[in-house]
């Protein structure tokens, strides 16, 4: 489908698209996500139609604007989280000649990578929702719609929603940069991974981690970590602490919140113990995700890590 050509039908008939490739139709959602009576009861609604003043995307594209709905597609919002950490990749699959404000005619276009092109995936922005409540990926910002559009873009690629339900991080790492991937078991890491992670960092890769749990998928244990769930790692620094050096990692997750509990978490006593500088400059005291571990920690509590960039 030719996104511009398509944009300028619409423009010059007044209506808004409506792409019959992935309709607003039970078959886009797929048969065994929900119960029969459930899929039933799906609405589809644009934007517009839910906001008096919607945007794609307000104050830049931040991890912070994500929050997983009833779909269990972390591993996909794990590398969502991961790009938008880095423009350089981000801009691929975001194009930014679309928007609510200027030539909205209810269509919108991203882009990810299959076995070696760019395929450019044009959807409408109509979105599901069941009881009131988004089925899809919701806005942390309730008139921001990028994650929102770009998830369904995805499902479209992937077949219907239904597909994005349960997943590998690895595979949407890919999807999101054309890149090269390499995972490292956790239960058996290379000694030098406290290295690896921060030449990572320093890289600009983007990076994921997951924990296990085939049986017991997003079980929430007592410290905060959940079984059978994708995260993205988001940093990793060496940091003076008391009289050494401490290897810490930052971790964000998919939900939006539900944060780790243990030491070097938000309100950790650990912190007490770093120059107030480097303590202002990385620590977010909000339930919004994020919160930052040992690498020891790291190791027992994870058990895949993945990293990914544009060359080995």
């Amino acid at each position: 489908q030719d996104f511009n050509r398509l944009r300028a039908s619409c423009l010059s008939q007044g209506l808004l698209f409506e792409d019959a490739t992935f309709p607003a139709h039970i078959s886009s959602i797929g048969p065994n996500l929900l119960p029969e009576d459930k899929l039933r009861r799906i609405q589809w609604k644009r934007p517009p139609e839910l906001q008096r003043n919607p945007y794609l995307i307000m104050d830049g594209v931040s991890r912070f604007d994500i929050m997983q709905g009833e779909i269990g597609d972390c591993w996909m919002l794990a590398a969502l989280g991961s790009l938008t950490l880095q423009k350089q990749f981000l801009e691929n699959v975001l194009p930014q000649d679309q928007g609510f404000q200027d030539d909205y005619a209810g269509i919108f276009h991203f882009r990810f990578w299959q076995y070696g092109v760019w395929v450019d995936v044009v959807i409408d922005d109509r979105l599901p929702f069941l009881n009131g409540r988004y089925l899809s990926v919701q806005p942390r910002t309730s008139n921001e719609f990028w994650p929102s559009l770009l998830e369904k873009a995805y499902a479209k690629l992937r077949g219907s929603y239904q597909n994005l339900h349960g997943g590998y991080l690895s595979d949407a790492l890919v999807d999101f940069t054309g890149g090269v991937q390499v995972q490292f078991s956790l239960k058996d890491p290379p000694p030098d991974l406290e290295e690896i992670l921060k030449a990572a960092d320093k890289s600009r890769c983007l990076m994921g981690c997951s924990t296990s749990g085939q049986l017991r998928r997003n079980i929430e244990l007592r410290n905060g970590i959940v079984q059978g769930h994708a995260y993205t790692v988001t940093g990793a620094v060496k940091i003076r602490y008391k009289n050494g050096w401490k290897h810490i990692i930052r971790i964000w997750n998919p939900w939006g919140h539900g944060e780790w509990k243990g030491p070097w978490s938000d309100n950790s006593p650990q912190w007490d113990h770093v120059e107030p500088k480097y303590r202002e400059a990385l620590l977010r005291n909000k339930d919004d995700g994020e919160f930052w571990m040992s690498c020891k920690n790291f190791q027992e509590q994870f058990s895949w890590l993945y990293i990914c960039n544009s060359t080995p």
